[in-house]
């Protein structure tokens, strides 16, 4: 029989955890999280100083409340997936929100609105157990076209829309760092000799950092990188940037912003629950193994956490969608250390919440770190939509069952990548009824109840 699960203090459906004494450090998550997590958690900032106004400093205090939000899932909420951004629809958000407007102010209420519009569709959903009926009632293709407009968006934004920004201007080290992350990541060659391996598969589980490092070696020796690092503590100013991006020193967003936010919630929200079910998965196949653990799986209580995160990011911090339910290359990393036994990790929520740094922001504030990795930004932010273009590219066309339904996808995935989100949406309704019909799945999602 299953032990109950790890204890913490509960308030309402959730349960705090408080770090160190609920629940204990393990070095190697930590160790990994503190490159990884710096790695990607900073890769916003190049687009946050170009495109939204930010200073270097303030870009870096959003990112660090953006990472604290993060963190909150394990520590306040009691969530058991290892959480992160909501990737495949970042690039459809960069396209409405930097095509629609030109000001960074316009920008920070827009990202507001549709972070307000998304915390209240997860609350909705959330306590009237209606977010599993809205997504099996979606059509595949119409799916499909959503996550394969998501990959679409995502790589034209690096190789057209801001090639000139990033990739162009440090050409080798990007395709280098995209080149290793893939082959890594997805070659099928590469699988065989990670089972063959036990070297390679380390490697390959530490999911962005071999390519970022080698971009990081080789760009001061091709002449695409120079390092200026500082010593000593930041201090992120907070304070200044809550003068530039909350809606309670810039104004709150027009009623139109709210209304053209909502297909981008309902978009995201179906990316979203993919990922629940991923999680819940991946957990259920640890437990068969970790008997010793009861992991409490409560899509209610999941649906509340990311209504509240993402409601306090749009107040506070709004760069949508920066606050989703789980990181799944992280996830699968910490389940299967998880599935080895007691001995290899007590307990799932320790070696989460180590994952994330017990979440205090140390990458943050320690300068060295933060101005070390300033000139390679722009490579990580590449990375990250590369990656999420080629996994997103990869999951839409795995799912149309014919060609009809096949070709349905790749005008839907064009057009929500290239209109404004109510167009594409209803675009990808139409193309749905006329060529293939309403073909939903009515199969109930495995083992969600």
């Amino acid at each position: 029989m299953s032990k109950p699960e790890l204890p913490g203090w509960r308030w309402g459906p959730f349960i705090f955890r408080l770090p160190f004494y609920h629940t204990r450090l393990y070095w190697p998550e930590a160790l990994q999280g503190l490159f990884v997590a710096a790695a990607t958690g900073l890769s916003l900032v190049p687009l946050m100083t170009m495109f939204f106004g930010l200073t270097f400093e303030e870009a870096v205090a959003l990112s660090m409340l953006h990472s604290i939000l993060i963190g909150s899932a394990l520590i306040f909420f009691g969530e058991p997936y290892a959480p992160g951004w909501i990737t495949p629809a970042l690039p459809l958000v960069l396209a409405f929100v930097l095509g629609s407007y030109e000001d960074p102010v316009l920008r920070f209420q827009a990202m507001t609105a549709i972070s307000l519009n998304f915390a209240l569709l997860l609350f909705i959903l959330g306590v009237s157990g209606l977010g599993k009926k809205f997504v099996l009632w979606l059509p595949d293709t119409l799916k499909a076209g959503i996550i394969l407009g998501a990959a679409i968006a995502a790589l034209k934004r690096v190789f057209i829309d801001d090639a000139e920004r990033f990739l162009l201007q440090q050409p080798i080290i990007t395709t280098l760092a995209c080149a290793v992350c893939l082959i890594f990541a997805f070659s099928l060659p590469m699988a065989r000799l990670k089972e063959k391996y036990h070297l390679v598969a380390l490697i390959g589980a530490m999911g962005l950092l071999p390519g970022f490092l080698l971009a990081a070696l080789v760009g001061p020796l091709v002449g695409e990188v120079s390092y200026e690092i500082e010593w000593g503590i930041l201090i992120p100013p907070v304070g200044d940037l809550w003068l530039k991006v909350s809606p309670f020193a810039i104004g709150w967003p027009s009623a139109e912003m709210f209304i053209k936010g909502i297909p981008l919630a309902l978009i995201t929200y179906v990316i979203l629950f993919g990922d629940i079910v991923t999680g819940n998965e991946m957990i259920r196949e640890g437990m068969a193994t970790r008997k010793d653990e009861h992991i409490d799986i409560n899509p209610n209580r999941t649906h509340l956490s990311l209504a509240i995160r993402n409601g306090l990011m749009g107040l506070f911090a709004p760069f949508f969608p920066t606050q989703g339910a789980l990181w799944t290359g992280v996830h699968v990393i910490i389940v299967q250390r998880w599935k080895q036994g007691r001995r290899a990790m007590d307990s799932l929520h320790s070696g989460l919440v180590s994952y994330y740094l017990m979440g205090i922001p140390v990458l943050f504030v320690l300068l060295p770190l933060v101005t070390g990795l300033r000139p390679l930004l722009g490579v990580a932010l590449s990375l990250t939509l590369v990656l999420t273009g080629f996994a997103c590219a990869y999951i839409a066309m795995a799912i149309p069952r014919n060609n009809t339904s096949r070709g349905a996808v790749v005008l839907i995935g064009t057009g929500l990548a290239l209109f404004e989100p109510w167009i594409g949406l209803l675009f990808g309704i139409i193309t749905t009824l006329l060529l293939v019909g309403w073909d939903r799945n009515p199969d109930p999602i495995p083992h969600e109840d």
